[in-house]
């Protein structure tokens, strides 16, 4: 079964090379295992780098940018598909419908913004689709630190704090999402 993998990541390279490297490792595993990248189409920073990777290796990628943010983030013009809408809202609707499964590799606002809403979703059965971030050198440590801080504090039931997957690298990242296809 051909899957695709929505991609939630900065639109800038962050400070560590490691973070730009893991991105490029993750487009290629995504096109190796045959899977569509899914992403915010822009063509810099970690998301450039893993449609770049997913492309280079044979891999399909389909971006969803808004159209306010096609000149800024300078949309990536030699995907597989291109979506321009109307709004942000409009681009996590059209991932979510778009994607079987979503992983977050570092990033800021937005990355954060996006995997929150794509986990909120899963626990109030918008969608039944896997959940999971990239702890790409313990980048998401404080973030997982404050999740379970809230459920020790009553905000997170463990029903929902369990639909958040975590893997420590891009190696084990879609077995994570799908760990009896891996």
């Amino acid at each position: 079964m051909q899957r695709s993998v929505c991609v939630f990541c900065g639109s800038h390279g962050g400070n560590s090379p490691i973070y730009a490297q893991a991105a490029r490792e993750l487009g290629a595993q995504l096109a190796s295992a045959d899977m569509t990248l899914v992403f915010g189409g822009g063509r810099v920073g970690l998301m450039g780098a893993v449609a770049d990777a997913c492309l280079q290796a044979g891999g399909r990628a389909i971006g969803v940018i808004p159209a306010a943010l096609l000149q800024r983030e300078l949309g990536h013009t030699g995907l597989t598909q291109l979506h321009v809408v109307g709004s942000m809202h409009e681009r996590k609707a059209m991932m979510v419908d778009l994607a079987d499964g979503f992983l977050a590799l570092p990033g800021g606002m937005g990355t954060f913004d996006e995997l929150f809403e794509a986990l909120t979703w899963a626990q109030l059965g918008i969608h039944a689709k896997p959940v999971a971030l990239v702890n790409v050198d313990g980048y998401f440590d404080p973030l997982l630190q404050m999740v379970a801080r809230a459920a020790a504090a009553g905000f997170v039931r463990p029903a929902a704090r369990a639909l958040l997957g975590v893997s420590p690298d891009v190696r084990s990242a879609l077995a994570t999402l799908w760990p009896a296809s891996a």
